[in-house]
């Protein structure tokens, strides 16, 4: 760790447009988090506290990740990031308000809200790659761990207001009125991508010929530095990272509390993530291996731990340290992937990583929710927990623990990780503003 890197965990905030894409994401993500408790509280509530129903919803909302995510990336890699993401947002703010309308309006049921989830899961199979990937044309290479890490802060940062306001408005105004907020703060990101500037953005010349899901993927194969850290995430996103579920049955069948201590108990948990969030500010290099794995045993254990304790207050601080193992652990396996990957291939890996950490939660939020419906919700916690512990010492049999490579090479490594260019020329920049090469064929293919 360096000095700089100790005493400026904030230096991507100086590039102008990660400055205004951080400020609005801020805004949008703490209105998606107030979302997603009033969606939980709602379907509880429409099902006399179904952790199954709970449970088919999650599954509806992350559906569509496992099967359109790879397609999502394959976009990201050949159209406009930035067009993309605009889109996307103004099509969720939409969808937002129209269940919103629903709720307040005394017609909203199930059926509108598995309709909702499942659409909203479609945009964000688009969305999610490509704005993890469009993180990396926002600075300059050997800022990009600093913003991705800055970038899991303020999504954890989100997460913390957005429930924590959830909890209170959901208690004073109604569900409707917290989903009404959530629709407006997605205008938030498209003011903020609107602000841009195109010609500061750092992109890279597509690749000639059509881009294809199957070369990202024999990309991934051929790059067994790779294949470690996608293992731990299939097993950890599977088992372990299921807590949409989980987080609102603990709150309401175990401590029986109202919205606001549900609200109290997520937002515990996301100051924990977000804590963690801003240790990784500090990191300059990819990660190891080994770390990547370690940071998936301790998750393991915590997570176990909050099933096996007791009390309401040993639970929070539990949750605390789980939320926190979480997103260290995603962290680590994030930026082993980016930093090691080559960006004209980075939306297409970025899926990957994205179809495997969140497409696997309709497997898990129906396997866990079975479990829960069977055994109560602290057992959830304790098999997601085993689980991933077990995923962990697996990856441990099979020599994960070999370090990874020293400090960011920035001028390219023998995979071509990290490379990138600053804005050029007038011309270059106009190269830049073209959003799409017109000979790659058809879209959808």
């Amino acid at each position: 760790m360096t000095t700089d890197a100790r005493t400026r965990p904030f230096r991507a905030l100086g590039i102008r447009n990660f400055r205004q894409f951080a400020a609005g994401q801020v805004v949008s993500v703490a209105g998606t988090w107030m979302m997603v408790v009033a969606q939980d509280w709602l379907v509880l509530e429409l099902t006399g506290n179904s952790a199954t129903a709970l449970g088919t919803v999650t599954a509806l909302q992350f559906t569509p990740m496992l099967l359109f995510t790879l397609h999502g990336g394959r976009l990201a890699d050949r159209y406009d990031k930035r067009a993309l993401l605009l889109a996307a947002n103004l099509l969720s703010g939409l969808l937002a308000l129209l269940l919103a309308v629903f709720v307040l309006t005394g017609t909203a049921g199930l059926t509108d809200v598995h309709v909702f989830a499942f659409c909203l899961g479609m945009v964000n199979a688009v969305e999610v790659p490509t704005r993890m990937a469009f993180v990396g044309e926002l600075v300059p290479p050997e800022l990009l761990p600093n913003a991705s890490a800055l970038s899991a802060a303020y999504f954890n940062v989100a997460r913390v207001a957005g429930p924590a306001a959830a909890g209170l408005l959901l208690t004073v105004l109604g569900t409707g009125w917290v989903m009404s907020v959530n629709a407006l703060s997605y205008l938030a990101t498209v003011v903020a991508l609107r602000r841009i500037r195109p010609g500061e953005l750092y992109r890279t010349a597509r690749a000639p010929g059509r881009t294809r899901v199957t070369d990202g993927l024999r990309y991934v194969r051929g790059r067994p530095d790779l294949m470690i850290p996608f293992a731990l995430v299939a097993g950890v996103g599977l088992f372990g990272l299921n807590f949409q579920l989980t987080l609102p049955l603990l709150a309401k069948t175990v401590f029986h509390t109202d919205a606001s201590s549900f609200g109290l108990l997520t937002t515990v948990f996301a100051a924990g993530s977000l804590t963690a969030a801003f240790l990784t500010t500090a990191r300059t290099a990819r990660p190891s291996a080994r770390l990547v794995t370690v940071s998936a045993l301790v998750f393991g254990v915590m997570e176990a731990a909050v099933g096996w304790a007791t009390g309401y207050p040993a639970v929070v601080v539990l949750l605390f340290l789980t939320g926190g193992a979480s997103v260290y652990f995603a962290q680590a396996a994030n930026h082993r992937i980016q930093l090691g990957s080559d960006p004209l291939y980075r939306g297409r890996v970025l899926a990957l990583y994205t179809l495997i950490l969140q497409g696997s939660t309709p497997l898990g939020a129906l396997m866990v929710g079975y479990v829960a419906e069977a055994r109560g919700a602290r057992s959830a916690f304790v098999v997601g927990g085993l689980a991933s512990l077990g995923t962990g010492l697996v990856a441990l049999c099979l020599r994960a623990g070999r370090s990874g490579p020293g400090p960011l090479d920035l001028t390219g490594d023998s995979h071509g990780a990290c490379t990138g260019r600053t804005p050029g020329s007038r011309a270059a920049a106009a190269d830049q503003r073209d959003p799409v090469r017109r000979d790659h064929g058809d879209p959808s293919r």
